[in-house]
C-alpha cells in the first residue's frame, strides 16, 4: 500500500511542477522539481530486492545524482557533467545485471541513433566553432546510448523502458536547446524523465531469472 502511495505522490507532484509551477521565482521551481525525485528516491528505497542488493545500492546513487543534476541544470554544462555521472551509476548497474548479449537490430537501431544525434547536434556546434560543447555533446549521447546498450542487455522490461524514455527525454531537450525549438517541450521532457527515473526505481523489484550450475535448478 506504502508503494501505491508513493507512485501516486509521485504522479501529483510530478503534475503540479510541469503543469503548475511558474518559471519565476526560478528557486521555488527548482525545488518544486525535485520533490518527484526525492519521493522516487524514497520508492526505491523502500522496494524490496528480488535479487540484487548490489543493483538496488547502485540504482539508488543514481537516481540521487540526477536529483543534483536536476537542480543544477540551470547552469547548462555543470547540470550535464552531472546526469553525465549519474548515466555512468546506471551503466554500472545495468551491467551488473546483463545476462545476454545485445541483440544485433537493437545495436544497429542504437548506434544509428548515436552517430545521427552527434552529426545533427555535435555538427551544428562545430560549425559555430563551439568545439568544447560539440566535443561534450558527442560524450553525452556516447554515455546515454551505453546506458540503453546495458539496460536492454538486462532484459528487464521496467530497466529497458525507463533507460528509452531517459534516451527520449534528454534527445527531445537536446533538439530543442541546439536544433530548433519544439512546442511542448517542457512537458515532453518531464513527463518522459519523471516517468524514465521512476521505471528504473521500480526495475529494483524485478523478478530476474538465471540459471545455476544445475540446469534443472532455477535461482529467482
Amino acid at each position: 500500500m506504502f508503494q501505491k502511495l508513493l507512485l501516486a505522490a509521485i504522479t501529483i507532484m510530478g503534475t503540479i511542477y510541469i503543469f503548475f509551477i511558474p518559471s519565476d521565482p526560478v528557486g521555488f521551481k527548482i525545488f518544486m522539481k525535485l520533490i518527484p525525485m526525492a519521493l522516487i528516491i524514497l520508492f526505491a528505497l523502500t522496494t524490496r530486492t528480488l535479487f540484487s542488493r548490489t543493483y538496488k545500492r547502485i540504482v539508488i546513487m543514481g537516481l540521487f545524482v540526477s536529483m543534483i543534476a536536476d537542480g543544477v541544470l540551470y547552469w547548462f554544462m555543470i547540470g550535464l557533467i552531472t546526469f553525465f555521472i549519474a548515466h555512468i551509476f546506471y551503466i554500472v548497474a545495468f551491467r551488473h545485471m546483463a545476462r545476454k548479449p545485445m541483440p544485433i537490430w537493437a545495436a544497429i537501431l542504437l548506434i544509428l541513433y548515436g552517430v545521427g544525434m552527434a552529426i545533427w547536434l555535435a555538427g551544428s556546434q562545430f560549425t559555430t566553432g563551439q568545439n568544447v560543447l560539440g566535443i561534450a555533446i558527442i560524450a553525452y549521447i556516447c554515455v546515454i546510448t551505453t546506458m540503453g546498450w546495458m539496460a536492454i542487455r538486462t532484459r528487464m522490461p521496467l530497466a529497458i523502458t525507463g533507460a528509452l524514455l531517459f534516451i527520449f527525454s534528454d534527445s527531445v531537450l537536446a533538439i530543442d536547446r541546439f536544433v530548433y525549438t519544439i512546442p511542448y517541450r517542457d512537458a515532453l521532457v518531464m513527463v518522459s524523465y519523471y516517468a524514465a527515473q521512476a521505471f528504473i526505481a521500480t526495475s529494483i523489484g524485478s523478478r530476474v531469472v538465471k540459471y545455476s550450475v544445475n540446469r534443472n535448478n532455477l535461482i529467482r
